[in-house]
């Protein structure tokens, strides 16, 4: 079994320097990066899928090239075999669409085709929810037109490797939360839910788990970042500028007021712990409310 797990970068909000051009674009070369939260629940559903029926998983991202730093921390966590990087300046300060048209083209380029395409819910620098499904239907496109079934708000999923389906649960929101289970063949689009939990309940499992994690974080431990990534570019997957990055998104941001970071406004007082007299102050300045007053 092939699966393909879609990662992105996006901009550490906790240190407040976010950068933006003159036209209100990120400028992410400037911008500390961090893997996408959503993006690591997919990681854990790919994850559970290889520990469970085995198969390999690659990770693809588009973006700069500092985000081989966030491959290079994804394969840490689904322990992946090979790591993909869709990278150049006519790629840059693309929409979804424009997003969505590249990626479909570089799973397109892989030698086998995923079994099972796995991708967040939404990023944290974008909150549309849109990327997923745009590319499953992208590789339609790309495939004239077979269809290959999408399930979003995924919880939790099993895989039956004889009749290569997939049966998932997916959590439904309206009035009340529902969860109704879904089955369709493969090959298939996973949108992971943030509810979604790994499991694995049997000991082979557990021990395979184990296994995989010490062989993978050692192997990410020694990766190199320009020998062991592969990178594609605009003209590697043969996409016209024109349809791709800036130019091919139909997106129009009409402003941008970014939030700077807030002053910390309270006081610390710094304690060794082996301050005898400083930790009983400590102490007893808790104790209070640990009384509930």
């Amino acid at each position: 079994m092939h699966m393909v797990t879609l990662t992105k970068g996006v901009p550490d909000f906790r240190e407040g320097k976010v950068s933006f051009d003159e036209d209100g674009h990120l400028e992410r070369g400037k911008t500390p990066t961090v893997m996408n939260p959503n993006d690591k629940i997919a990681l854990k559903a790919a994850l559970q899928t290889k520990v469970r029926q085995g198969g390999t998983v690659s990770l693809m991202s588009m973006g700069p090239p500092g985000y081989k730093e966030v491959l290079q921390e994804g394969m840490e966590d689904v322990y992946a075999d090979d790591l993909y990087l869709l990278s150049d300046r006519e790629m840059g300060a693309a929409d979804t669409w424009a997003t969505a048209m590249t990626i479909a083209t570089g799973i397109d380029q892989l030698e086998e085709e995923p079994d099972l395409i796995f991708a967040g819910f939404k990023t944290a620098d974008g909150e549309t929810g849109h990327t997923g499904p745009q590319t499953n239907w992208c590789i339609d496109i790309n495939e004239d037109l077979t269809d290959r079934p999408i399930i979003t708000h995924v919880i939790s999923l099993e895989i039956d490797d004889e009749e290569e389906t997939v049966r998932a649960k997916r959590l439904v929101e309206g009035d009340i939360s529902e969860i109704e289970t879904v089955e369709a063949d493969l090959p298939a689009f996973i949108v992971t839910d943030p509810e979604f939990e790994p499991s694995y309940r049997k000991a082979d499992h557990r021990l395979k788990y184990k296994d995989l994690r010490e062989e993978t974080q050692e192997r990410a431990e020694n990766l190199d970042l320009d020998e062991d990534v592969t990178v594609w570019n605009h003209e590697d997957l043969n996409l016209d500028p024109d349809f791709i990055g800036l130019d091919g998104s139909p997106t129009i941001v009409s402003g941008v007021d970014p939030i700077p970071k807030g002053p910390s406004e309270r006081e610390a007082t710094m304690i060794d712990p082996d301050d005898e007299a400083g930790m009983e102050s400590v102490f007893e300045e808790l104790n209070q409310y640990a009384a509930g007053d």
